[in-house]
């Protein structure tokens, strides 16, 4: 099975070593589990049409999907033409909310801050910690969708749209030593003081990104009609 990956943003530049974010989501699901073919649409890349790969995933950026990018139209204009196709897309934080906004949903910078580091969600009835990195989320869902993830903080953290579509606010491509750098270079000034010493004193603790890997791997799999 093919997997597109459309990459719309990039690491910041300190923590660029680890590669752009198609290989976060590599190792996440695995490099033999499927083939991959990367489009950075942030840099003006779209594929052909639809039927380019089996599935898509889309990736997080420092962008707002509410931002006047150029790039972000045809990229919602792609995310509807998947969902008509019923070919089946994952988004994972930005991707999680350019699809609800491509759908119908909100999105706006939420008013009651960030969410940083090591979280507690339900996904579907279950608890799962994951590592979040957002001020931006859904603040209203589109009709299609059905919410299956939340926390305190978010009430929207994960959708699932007819089963076409599954997204995820936080991060399980993550691992802390990224959460460490963001932390380090891209959380001073922005994130409040306290919640950065509060996310550095959670760094060690367990994540579930390997259960939320296993999830996004068994929907791509899935038997459709």
């Amino acid at each position: 099975m093919k997997i597109g990956i459309l990459i719309t943003g990039h690491p910041p530049e300190e923590l660029a070593g680890n590669g752009r974010y198609d290989a976060y989501f590599k190792r996440l699901l695995g490099d033999d589990t499927f083939t991959y073919q990367t489009w950075s649409v942030v840099d003006g890349e779209m594929p052909q049409g639809v039927h380019d790969a089996d599935g898509w995933l889309i990736t997080g950026s420092r962008h707002g999907a509410y931002e006047p990018h150029p790039w972000i139209p045809p990229l919602e204009g792609f995310i509807r033409d998947c969902f008509a196709a019923k070919v089946p897309m994952i988004g994972v934080c930005f991707g999680h909310q350019i699809i609800a906004q491509a759908m119908g949903g909100k999105v706006e910078k939420y008013d009651k801050g960030w969410s940083v580091g090591h979280v507690e969600y339900d996904i579907e009835g279950q608890k799962m910690t994951i590592n979040a990195w957002h001020q931006d989320q859904v603040t209203a869902k589109p009709d299609a969708a059905k919410t299956i993830g939340s926390s305190d903080f978010c009430a929207h953290a994960a959708l699932l749209y007819d089963d076409i579509f599954w997204t995820i606010q936080p991060h399980p491509e993550y691992g802390h030593d990224f959460i460490e750098g963001l932390l380090r270079y891209r959380g001073k000034g922005i994130v409040p003081d306290d919640q950065i010493a509060k996310a550095r004193a959670r760094l060690e603790l367990p994540l579930d990104s390997r259960k939320i890997a296993d999830q996004m791997i068994a929907f791509f799999k899935k038997e459709r009609a």
